[in-house]
């Protein structure tokens, strides 16, 4: 997880001449992020303030997930329908007061249909109260690293305090995927019947494109219409974010085109495995005068195609790196550059724990420390 959360690099400046340029993207913000290295591998308008409309239930579900991972819900679970719920403007799945209703049907609901009285039925039964549930998505976005995001709601309705930014949704996305695969299925779900009103999904590339299998479309007036689309082509996962396109067909067309650009000219490149030893670097006043250090997943890099040889790596290690150490402790930063140009820095951490060394094996560092 170290890596993932560090930030979102944006590959264009490297302004290479055999990598032709993003296609024209008719959206007010968007952004193209590859799943694996963490990377967003062109945007424009990614940190703008934006309305996010029903990209909102991406957090909604991310709350509920981790409820249900946490057992303080279940998927059987009946959930009470408050007069809120029932009265939810916008879409809605349509359930009613009195009638019981399952977690699994509302989170069907809420992803599927975007339902706006499943995301307050689910948002009551979590947190008891809407607005406690608001503040719960605004301390996991702050975890998730989401800076330029504040939710007031649980769906997506418009309001002054509620906004993101491309880049932001772009984390939650990918957040929700790496955090939760046992639930992302639903985000391929075509259609779902309750109260014997069938709804489609709204996200038409589930029909247009075999690769894409989620995420999540939204629409107010002033966004706009919004798509994050999510498709994997072999072991390749990239996500696209398009916000306050002109209409339905147009957003899932942009969305498109990104996917499209990012799968043709750039790769994915693995450029160490999780917990394989990057360096082994001194340790002073340990038991140990060694450590192996290097990253706790796989370790991915985005890079246009056919210059993977072309990258180097520069490892920087922290000076003095004094015990005690434990796994997962940052010792170090790696410095990718490509054809001369930075592409980032990522952290490096213990792959083993160092104890303190003995009495006489400090004092002896501690001169070697006293001399350097």
């Amino acid at each position: 997880m170290t890596r993932l959360l560090v930030f979102l690099l944006l590959l264009p400046a490297l302004a290479l001449a055999d990598i032709p340029p993003p296609p024209p993207i008719a959206a007010k913000a968007w952004l193209l992020y590859d799943f694996n290295s963490a990377q967003a591998i062109v945007s424009a308008n990614e940190n703008e303030r934006v309305e996010p409309a029903s990209l909102t239930k991406l957090m909604t579900a991310y709350l509920a997930f981790s409820a249900l991972r946490q057992k303080t819900l279940t998927l059987e679970q009946v959930v009470p329908v408050s007069e809120r719920a029932w009265k939810a403007a916008g879409s809605r799945m349509f359930i009613e007061p009195g009638k019981p209703v399952k977690v699994d049907e509302l989170l069907h609901g809420m992803i599927t249909q975007s339902g706006n009285d499943a995301c307050i039925a689910l948002a009551e039964a979590v947190a008891g109260s809407e607005e406690v549930f608001a503040q719960l998505m605004n301390r996991q976005a702050q975890r998730l690293g989401m800076k330029h995001t504040s939710f007031a709601n649980s769906s997506g309705l418009p309001d002054p305090k509620h906004y993101s930014t491309a880049h932001d949704l772009g984390l939650l996305a990918a957040a929700l995927i790496r955090d939760f695969p046992e639930y992302y299925p639903l985000y391929s779900l075509r259609e779902y019947r309750y109260n014997n009103i069938t709804q489609p999904n709204r996200n038409r590339l589930l029909w247009l494109d075999p690769n894409v299998d989620g995420m999540k479309t939204g629409y107010t007036e002033n966004a706009g219409f919004c798509l994050i689309a999510s498709a994997k082509r072999g072991a390749r996962r990239l996500l696209s974010v398009v916000l306050g396109a002109n209409s339905d067909s147009a957003r899932a067309q942009e969305s498109q085109k990104l996917l499209n650009y990012g799968f043709q000219f750039y790769d994915s490149v693995k450029l160490y495995d999780k917990d394989q030893a990057v360096s082994t670097l001194e340790v002073l006043k340990g038991s140990e005068n060694r450590l192996k250090a290097g990253f706790q997943s796989d370790f991915y890099v985005s890079v246009p195609r056919g210059l993977a040889d072309q990258l180097k790596a520069d490892l920087v290690s922290i000076q003095p790196l004094l015990a005690p150490i434990s796994v997962g402790q940052k010792v170090g930063t790696v410095r990718l550059t490509l054809q001369g140009k930075p592409v980032g820095e990522y952290p490096v951490v213990a792959l083993e724990n160092v104890a303190i060394a003995g009495f006489f094996g400090r004092t002896w560092d501690g001169m070697r420390l006293w001399f350097k």
